[in-house]
Formats: structure tokens, C-alpha cells, sequence
């Protein structure tokens, strides 16, 4: 179990920070929002791998809140960014 948490935090890790390069130098706002969601997503990854691997449920609902948070923060962005292309 050791072996598969240590390789899906490096590949976490890896996913990471390849996202942040984008957020970072991302050429457009829908870039960057999109790589923010994805940052989200290995957040919430992360803590489904610690969770695994310590049997430790508490971390769920941070899961959910982060899952939810990030649906919300794209549905908004994308919302307003329609509105401004008119």
C-alpha cells in the first residue's frame, strides 16, 4: 500500500505543478480557470489518496467541499465570460 501512495503523490505532485505552470502563464482567462479547476481536482485527489492510505475518513467532507467549490468557480466564471461576449 506504501508503494501506491508514494507513486500517486508523485504523480500528483508531477500533475500539480505542471497546472500551476499554467495557471501561472496561461495566455487566456479561460486558460487559467480551467487549470485552477484541474488544481482543484488534485486537491481533492490528494486527499482521496491520504484518506487511503491513513483510513482516515474525516478528510471527506473536504473532499466534497472542494469537489463543490470547484464545479461552482467554473460554472461562474464560464457564466460571466458568456455574458461578456455579447
Amino acid at each position: 500500500m506504501t508503494v501506491v501512495a508514494v507513486l500517486a503523490a508523485v504523480v500528483l505532485t508531477a500533475a500539480g505543478l505542471l497546472t500551476t505552470y499554467r495557471v501561472v502563464l496561461g495566455p487566456s482567462t479561460l486558460d487559467r480557470v480551467v487549470a485552477l479547476d484541474s488544481l482543484m481536482a488534485i486537491a481533492a485527489s490528494g486527499l482521496a489518496v491520504w484518506a487511503a492510505y491513513s483510513a482516515d475518513t474525516t478528510v471527506v467532507p473536504a473532499i466534497v467541499a472542494l469537489a463543490l467549490v470547484g464545479f461552482l468557480g467554473s460554472a461562474a466564471v464560464s457564466r460571466f465570460r458568456v455574458r461578456d461576449d455579447k
